[in-house]
C-alpha cells in the first residue's frame, strides 16, 4: 500500500484548494474528478473551502489503499495545472505561490516521481495486455478461417443442413472475437433471431443465411418485419454466404428506406483472412447504406 501524505502535503493541499478557487461549483466538479464521491463532498458542502479539504481527506483516511490513491491523485491534478482554474479568485499571487509550495513539496517527497512512474507501469500494461489480446485474436481468427473451409468443403446431407447453424455460432465468435458483446440466437414468441449486436448506440438483428441460392426479397423483407416490431433504434445485418441477386435488392429498396445491411459469403472470408477487420467492415458497410443508401457494398471493392 502507498504511504499516506505527510503532514506538509496535507497542509499544503488544504491551502491550496482553499486559494485557488473562489467559487464552490468549479471547486466540487474538481474534487469529483479526482475520485471523490459526491456524497463525501455534499456532506461538507456549506463549510468553508479550507474545512471542506480537510473533512475530505479525513474521509478519504479510513478507505485504506483506495482513499490513498484519490488523496495521491488530488495532490497530482493540482501539481499539474498550469494556471489558476477559477477566474474569479481575486489574490492570484497568494494562489500561485500556494501551488508553487505544493509542487516543491511533491518534488521533494517524490511523489510526482511516483505517480509518473505508476503512469509509465499503466502504460506498460495496458501496451501488454494489447498485445495478448491481438495474439489471442489472431490465433482465434486462425481457428474461424480452418471452420468456415470446413463448412464450405460440407458434402454429406447432413453436414450441408447443419453449416447453417454452425454459421450462427461463427458469426458470434468472429464477433466476440472483435470484443462486440454477441447474444447468440433465440426465439421472441414466434419469431426466430439468428443473433443481435450493439455498435455505435444501435441494435442490430442478424439473420444467417447459408443456402445454395441467393435469399429473396420475401427473406429480406422477413428480416425487415421483425426489426419494425422493435425500437426505432433497431437496424439488421443479412448475412448470406450465396450472396444477393441485385434485382432482388433493387425491389426491395424501390421507393423506400431501408435499415438493413447486407454481408455475403466473399465479405466474410476477407475478414476471416484478415484483409479488413470486422469493425472496418461494419463502419464501411453502415457509412455506405447511411450515406448514400447502399445496403450491398462488397468489400471487395474496397480494394479496387
Amino acid at each position: 500500500m502507498k504511504p499516506k501524505l505527510s503532514f506538509e502535503l496535507r497542509e499544503a493541499v488544504v491551502s491550496v484548494c482553499g486559494k485557488i478557487f473562489w467559487l464552490k461549483d468549479p471547486f466540487r466538479d474538481f474534487m469529483l474528478s479526482c475520485g471523490v464521491q459526491s456524497e463525501m463532498y455534499d456532506r461538507y458542502a456549506d463549510e468553508s473551502k479550507y474545512k471542506i479539504v480537510r473533512h475530505i481527506l479525513s474521509d478519504l483516511d479510513t478507505m485504506g489503499e483506495e482513499g490513498v490513491l484519490i488523496q495521491r491523485r488530488i495532490v497530482t491534478a493540482l501539481c499539474k495545472l498550469r494556471k489558476i482554474p477559477d477566474d474569479t479568485v481575486t489574490d492570484k499571487d497568494a494562489a500561485l505561490d500556494a501551488l508553487r509550495w505544493l509542487k516543491n513539496l511533491a518534488v521533494e517527497q517524490k511523489l510526482m516521481i511516483e505517480e509518473e512512474k505508476d503512469a509509465v507501469k499503466a502504460r506498460v500494461s495496458e501496451a501488454r495486455r494489447k498485445q495478448v489480446a491481438l495474439a489471442a485474436r489472431a490465433q482465434k481468427m486462425q481457428q474461424l478461417r480452418d471452420d468456415f473451409v470446413a463448412m464450405s468443403m460440407a458434402k454429406s446431407k447432413e453436414e450441408i443442413q447443419r453449416r447453417g447453424y454452425d454459421l450462427e455460432e461463427l458469426l458470434a465468435q468472429l464477433f466476440e472475437a472483435h470484443e462486440i458483446t454477441y447474444r447468440r440466437p433465440y426465439r421472441v414468441k414466434n419469431e426466430q433471431i439468428d443473433g443481435h449486436f450493439r455498435y455505435k448506440g444501435f441494435d442490430y438483428l442478424v439473420e444467417a443465411k447459408w443456402r445454395a441460392k441467393p435469399p429473396t426479397e420475401l427473406d429480406l423483407a422477413a428480416l425487415k418485419r421483425k426489426i419494425e416490431k422493435k425500437l426505432e433504434s433497431t437496424r439488421g445485418l443479412f448475412v448470406s454466404i450465396a450472396g444477393f441477386r441485385p434485382e432482388v435488392i433493387y425491389e426491395f429498396t424501390r421507393g423506400k428506406s431501408s435499415n438493413i445491411v447486407l454481408m455475403d459469403g466473399q465479405d466474410l472470408i476477407l475478414i476471416l483472412e484478415g484483409q479488413i477487420s470486422l469493425v472496418d467492415a461494419l463502419e464501411l458497410k453502415i457509412q455506405k447504406a447511411a450515406q448514400e443508401g447502399i445496403i450491398y457494398f462488397p468489400l471487395a471493392q474496397r480494394f479496387s
